[in-house]
């Protein structure tokens, strides 16, 4: 089976260039981010056509997630208990679903704005929030297949961004936000790309501004953290980088994950 993630930057734009990478890829599930739609608008026949089944979550604006799936898609759950809200709004941010034996979740982080900002402190609780619950049902199940697929708004480390210096009064780095990711790896989750995507300039985001693609000032925030039994199943992982070099493409590349 292959799982994917793909922060899509709307995919009401992006629809049939995402069915078609699905298709040329043979990727039995994507997790999706950032569709920019509301459930009405979402592109459902883009995928029926091609034989996936689709779950999505979404009320327009910067946000919304979604999940495609050739292998099954069941037990679907928008959100997760606690999470919490934004200027009094429970934003469409997590989705979750069973597909091949796999529990899928698509998460589109809060990405925090700036040092400061009460946004960032909603990233904070949020992490803290879906950490408290992930670890919470591992503990419960340790042999359960648990895939944590999504744009984390988190560069883990130095080597994940291409100048430290440049963030160090910005956010994605800062201390509190890497200590939050690492609580996911503390909980028994992997970073199950990491081994095959070793080494520095290993980007997943490039800005559209400042030809920031062309010269590879990049960030790696795009991740799929996987239970233990999961990530015994992976045995190979990587960047697409040819997708974000495509006309018209999002701003991020997917990450892809191969399972025995």
């Amino acid at each position: 089976m292959r799982l994917a993630t793909w922060n899509v930057n709307s995919i009401r734009a992006r629809s049939e260039q995402v069915v078609a990478w699905m298709n040329r890829h043979a990727i039995d599930v994507l997790a999706m981010q950032e569709t920019k739609c509301s459930d009405d608008q979402f592109p459902v026949m883009s995928f029926i056509a091609h034989g996936y089944d689709v779950a999505f979550h979404g009320t327009g604006g910067y946000n919304g997630v979604a999940i495609a799936s050739r292998v099954g898609l069941h037990d679907v759950h928008i959100g997760f208990d606690g999470q919490p809200q934004y200027d009094g709004e429970t934003e469409a941010r997590a989705l979750s679903a069973t597909c091949g034996g796999v529990r899928v979740w698509s998460l589109y982080v809060p990405n925090g704005r700036e040092p400061g900002h009460p946004h960032l402190d909603y990233k904070l609780r949020w992490l803290s929030a879906l950490s408290d619950v992930t670890s919470l049902e591992l503990s419960h199940d340790p042999a359960a297949q648990v895939a944590l697929l999504g744009d984390w708004n988190v560069a883990p480390t130095d080597d994940d961004v291409w100048d430290p210096e440049y963030f160090t009064a910005r956010t994605h780095t800062s201390e509190a936000e890497r200590a939050a990711f690492a609580k996911f790896v503390e909980g028994g989750f992997a970073d199950s790309a990491g081994p095959y995507t070793p080494g520095p300039n290993t980007y997943t985001f490039w800005d559209y501004q400042s030809g920031r693609f062309a010269r590879n000032e990049g960030m790696r925030i795009d991740f799929g953290l996987s239970s233990p039994a999961l990530d015994d199943r992976i045995h190979d992982a990587f960047i697409d980088r040819n997708a974000r070099a495509a006309e018209g493409a999002s701003d991020h590349a997917p990450v892809v994950f191969d399972l025995s």
